[in-house]
């Protein structure tokens, strides 16, 4: 419900700010699109369906580089009439299905790929909430100290790199800047859509499961770079991909709730039913 109502704020934002129609009613619609499949995860989502997610993720961002790209940065894949962010649709998935699907080897590989992916690209808020999520599995994965300790500095490495690299995209204002255009109509409308949004994100660990926390991780970082860098802003920014995605990775919660396949630990376990 929280989302849905920083769905609905952004929504009444844009509309207010002379946003045409066309534009501020994808999000309702996302909105609605992400549900249905959050709940068709919920009942048919287990062992393939993460292992699935893993390898379509990285063959999706690989993909983004065969289109034009815009000055130079490659993140986007033209669905018909949409204009999609691989990262942001297929990131949250993914973070839960390397909570435990498949073999280690493969939620290493997919790991490593992905985050390359995003450095190239580059999207640096995308490394940098996967890098969060990555941080936290690699945390609750029962690994040795050593090990653990050269994986967490090998995230934080790729996160830093991510942002080094240059980013030359300007802002648009109903996406990245969508909380400036509701603080100009009212600062309680701004203040309420931060916190529809905080509380939206920060909901995904109420299962604290391991996978839990990693996502909900992502999904804060990820609205927290919007606010240092132009990025877009998730559920209250025009973008229907975040909206998508953090659907998708909340149905794949879901079904573990409700046993489909169980994550007793991060990165390097998994048992399924």
């Amino acid at each position: 419900m929280a989302s849905l109502a920083a769905v609905a704020i952004g929504a009444g934002v844009a509309a207010a700010s002379g946003v045409p129609p066309s534009v501020w009613v994808r999000n309702p619609a996302a909105w609605l699109a992400g549900a249905l499949l959050g709940a068709l995860l919920l009942a048919t989502a287990g062992r393939r369906t993460a292992l699935g997610f893993l390898i379509a993720a990285p063959v999706a961002l690989a993909a983004t580089f065969f289109g034009p790209g815009q000055l130079g940065v490659h993140r986007w894949l033209d669905l018909g009439p949409l204009h999609i962010n691989a990262a942001q649709i297929l990131l949250p998935p993914v973070i839960v299905a390397l909570g435990g699907a498949g073999a280690g080897r493969i939620r290493l590989v997919a790991a490593a790929v992905l985050m390359a992916l995003l450095i190239a690209q580059p999207d640096a808020s995308q490394a940098t909430a996967l890098g969060a999520a990555l941080v936290a599995l690699i945390g609750a994965g029962g690994w040795p100290r050593i090990p653990r300790t050269a994986a967490m500095a090998a995230a934080g490495l790729a996160m830093a790199a991510a942002w080094l690299r240059p980013d030359p995209l300007q802002p648009v204002a109903e996406v990245e800047e969508i909380l400036q255009l509701a603080w100009r109509l009212s600062p309680a409308l701004a203040v309420g859509a931060g916190a529809m949004l905080l509380l939206a994100l920060t909901s995904l660990a109420l299962l604290r499961a391991p996978a839990a926390r990693a996502l909900s991780a992502y999904a804060v970082l990820s609205a927290l770079t919007a606010l240092v860098a132009p990025f877009p802003v998730p559920l209250v920014g025009m973008a229907m991909s975040p909206i998508l995605g953090l659907w998708l990775g909340a149905g794949m919660l879901a079904a573990q709730a409700r046993g489909q396949y169980e994550y007793p630990g991060g990165i390097g376990r998994f048992r399924s039913r």
